[in-house]
């Protein structure tokens, strides 16, 4: 009777082993096409649409004239965080805290994801150019949505969340959404994008992982991981 007792307190209510069970690649799917949806109605609008592309471009002039000696140092020196080489680092540590975790497919999914949405990126810039109203000394080319550095930083605190055990995961999505809305404002202060730009950056970031997050899910339904 003892043991029946024991065993039943030890495990976890029914509705949240149900709630486990449900957990499929659907959910992160919807999540994917809902950030395809975003960045198809954030380029229309900010590109096509006169108003909000002056609004835009008041935005990002009003970031530009809280630039600063010290400020822009500071902007630049966080951007240069995300160069290619200290980029490709930062994801090396990532990947290798996946393996040191023993999870071999979450490696595998982060540097997917590390690798593709810079790409996907820098590919649509060219594709997508289109000039941008001007307000102010600030000027960005036409070849410039979506922000690569976005792109890269919020790729980073994706993997970051995906990797880090759960117990972890509110310190690091803190820490990582102060780190991405730093070089967002960066890269304003500076005149390097305009803020559809950087909003564009997040969402290829962010469909990227959940597409990733999406393969996770179907593939652990299909051959479960081991657990330690």
């Amino acid at each position: 009777m003892y043991q029946h007792a024991y065993t039943a307190r030890a495990l976890p209510p029914a509705h949240l082993l149900g709630r486990r069970r449900r957990r499929g690649p659907m959910a992160a799917l919807g999540v994917a096409a809902l950030c395809l949806l975003a960045l198809a109605v954030t380029w229309v609008v900010a590109e096509l649409v006169p108003v909000v592309q002056v609004k835009d471009a008041a935005l990002l002039n009003h970031f530009v004239l809280l630039g600063r000696p010290g400020v822009d140092s500071v902007a630049n020196g966080l951007l240069d965080l995300l160069d290619p080489l200290p980029f490709v680092l930062w994801g090396v540590v990532l990947v290798g805290i996946a393996l040191w975790r023993r999870r071999p497919r979450v490696a595998v999914a982060m540097a997917l994801v590390l690798s593709l949405a810079p790409l996907t990126a820098e590919t649509l810039k060219p594709l997508l150019a289109h000039p941008h109203v001007q307000i102010g000394l600030a000027h960005i080319d036409a070849a410039s949505w979506p922000s690569g550095h976005a792109t890269a930083a919020a790729a980073l605190v994706l993997c970051a969340v995906l990797v880090v055990p759960a117990r972890l995961r509110p310190l690091v999505t803190g820490l990582g959404v102060a780190f991405a809305a730093a070089v967002g404002c960066s890269l304003l202060i500076l005149a390097w994008h305009m803020p559809s730009d950087v909003l564009g950056g997040y969402l290829v970031a962010s469909l990227w992982m959940a597409l990733a997050v999406a393969a996770l899910r179907a593939t652990d339904r299909r051959r479960p991981a081991a657990r330690s």
